[in-house]
């Protein structure tokens, strides 16, 4: 299973981005998808997850309320829509795949793709 991540890029404070996640994993409906990051000098984190039908999310405290995870069956994409941004926000950006239910933990995800920066500019 690949992953690609994209739509990082210089960001400001305030600002709005949405993060692209294109798979290979089939059948896309079968996988949870989740969003991760890791800051700099700092261990990666959860950021949101979605269920294979997409009837379930989840989301870091630290995002809540600013933060929509989406996904289309169709294109096999799962998105990260970020709304008023911080510079905290600042990090590396990875799209991870799991067969089966969400969950939060980073050691539950199977495939992850490479990442992409995003960073929050003040």
């Amino acid at each position: 299973v690949q992953l690609q991540a994209s739509g990082g890029g210089l960001v400001p404070v305030g600002g709005s981005l949405r993060l692209s996640c294109a798979t290979s994993a089939r059948p896309f409906n079968t996988y949870a998808m989740a969003w991760f990051r890791q800051a700099p000098g700092k261990e990666r984190e959860f950021v949101a997850t979605i269920s294979g039908s997409g009837l379930s999310q989840s989301y870091a405290a630290s995002v809540q309320g600013r933060a929509a995870v989406a996904r289309d069956n169709t294109k096999t994409t799962v998105y990260l829509q970020m709304n008023s941004l911080r510079p905290e926000d600042t990090a590396v950006y990875y799209c991870a795949a799991k067969a089966g239910p969400v969950g939060i933990e980073e050691y539950e995800y199977t495939y992850w793709g490479p990442g992409t920066q995003v960073t929050v500019s003040s």
